[in-house]
């Protein structure tokens, strides 16, 4: 017996059978608006993380470990996930109760910590966009969005492009992406922000420039 869907389908054939063929789509767009400078690629990066209201600094491999304790430490945050992979010196400075995911940590736990630490897998000047692949120093998806507050270290220039088309060669896509731009928010009908709904509620960035972090 015919279906409704099979007919529906059968009376759009049918109906644009004897059209043209489609042309094939121009693929003579450019895959990035921004210079070939790795210091400007960064500022830009700089510029539009800010924007969307993340907390930008810029730090080197020697000062990182004090900046994110101080970091945590403002924040107040007593406790802090670990993604199975983050470099141990990252972390020599704070404080805060290390729990790592290596078991994993239960809903529970997890909901009950203040922060995680993370890297990245690259991070997107023109749209300033995170993107996490839950390689190491990641973590699992749920590690980055259920904390209040995320720390993310970003290696420039190695981890930074420009554009989504420069990203999307780099980017497995069988992997669990997270595309990160701000802390999570979303508006009423009156358009009333209101931050932390679906992630983190602060999202901190270190641009992470000259040497190798750990």
């Amino acid at each position: 017996m015919t279906s409704s869907r099979d007919r529906i389908l059968g009376r759009i054939r049918a109906a644009v059978g004897d059209g043209p063929d489609v042309p094939e789509a121009a693929r003579d767009y450019l895959a990035t608006h921004t210079p070939d400078d790795p210091a400007a690629v960064l500022d830009l990066l700089h510029e539009n993380l800010a924007d969307y209201r993340a907390i930008v600094h810029r730090s080197t491999p020697s000062a990182l470990p004090g900046l994110i304790g101080e970091r945590l430490a403002g924040h107040g945050a007593r406790s802090v996930a670990v993604p199975d992979g983050l470099p141990e010196d990252w972390l020599a400075a704070t404080a805060a109760e290390r729990r790592s995911d290596a078991g994993p940590l239960t809903a529970y736990e997890l909901d009950a910590t203040n922060a995680v630490v993370s890297g990245c897998a690259l991070a997107i000047a023109e749209t300033g966009t995170i993107v996490l692949d839950a390689g190491p120093g990641q973590g699992r998806r749920a590690l980055t969005l259920v904390p209040d507050l995320h720390i993310c270290v970003v290696r420039a220039p190695e981890q930074v492009v420009a554009s989504v088309p420069q990203a999307m060669p780099r980017l497995d896509p069988t992997r669990p992406l997270t595309w990160i731009s701000g802390p999570s928010a979303t508006s009423d009908i009156e358009l009333d922000r209101v931050e932390g709904v679906h992630g983190p509620r602060t999202l901190e960035v270190i641009l992470l420039q000259g040497g190798d972090p750990g």
